[in-house]
């Protein structure tokens, strides 16, 4: 499935509006976004989403390819959602439906069909019948959830630090600050390891391991 890449899923849907209310919802967003930022406050809550994105496409917006491809004429326009989130597809349905139903119902009550956020079966079959499958999804860190690249990220800034404020310590004293070091960073050691949801990125991601780990021992014979 190529919506997955190691921990992570990667979600578009493309659901139709009618022109007009896409003029109406762009507005919604410009003043949800300035003035009511509240509604989206939810989403901070949700650490297992990398980011959510709601794009609105005009119905005489769509690209051509040549000057010689007729222009479409599409009877709606479309709002096209994109997320990347870790855990399963139906864990971050039920999160982001229960962090801002009224923030969905905001963006997606415009569009053609929408049932709304609760109850969930009907917001369950609304958001599959509409997602459209990756035909390719990259991830960098395909092993790290999001928390593990923030979490990374703070010990790599605390360790310098570290480094910086021990250099002229005694022994005794740095082994005392090593420990509170270790101690107060305890949080932002995580783990990347394997995850229920996996994909050919994590069969990438073993093999390349294992070819490192092949030349060290080839290395370490030729040295011996």
């Amino acid at each position: 499935m190529s919506n997955v890449a190691g921990k992570a899923y990667g979600m578009n849907v493309l659901t139709p509006l009618r022109w007009w209310t896409a003029l109406w919802q762009k507005l919604i967003f410009w003043v949800v976004v300035k003035t009511f930022p509240y509604f989206l406050k939810g989403l901070l809550t949700l650490s297992l989403i990398h980011y959510a994105r709601w794009t609105i496409i005009n119905r005489w917006s769509f690209p051509r390819l040549d000057k010689s491809q007729p222009k479409e004429k599409l009877t709606y326009s479309y709002m096209l959602f994109e997320s990347n989130f870790n855990g399963s597809w139906d864990q971050y349905i039920d999160s982001f439906s229960f962090a801002i139903p009224s923030g969905l119902d905001m963006f997606w009550r415009w569009n053609i069909k929408y049932p709304k956020s609760i109850p969930l079966h009907d917001f369950y079959n609304y958001i599959r019948f509409n997602q459209i499958e990756s035909g390719h999804y990259y991830n960098a860190y395909p092993l790290a959830a999001a928390n593990d690249v923030k979490t990374a990220q703070k010990l790599f800034t605390n360790l310098n630090n570290f480094q910086k404020n021990t250099a002229n310590l005694s022994d005794e004293e740095f082994f005392q600050a090593y420990q509170q070091f270790l101690a107060s960073n305890q949080h932002n050691l995580g783990s990347m390891g394997e995850s229920p949801l996996m994909s050919a990125s994590h069969e990438l991601v073993q093999e390349h391991q294992h070819a490192n780990l092949m030349m060290a021992r080839v290395a370490g014979k030729q040295e011996a």
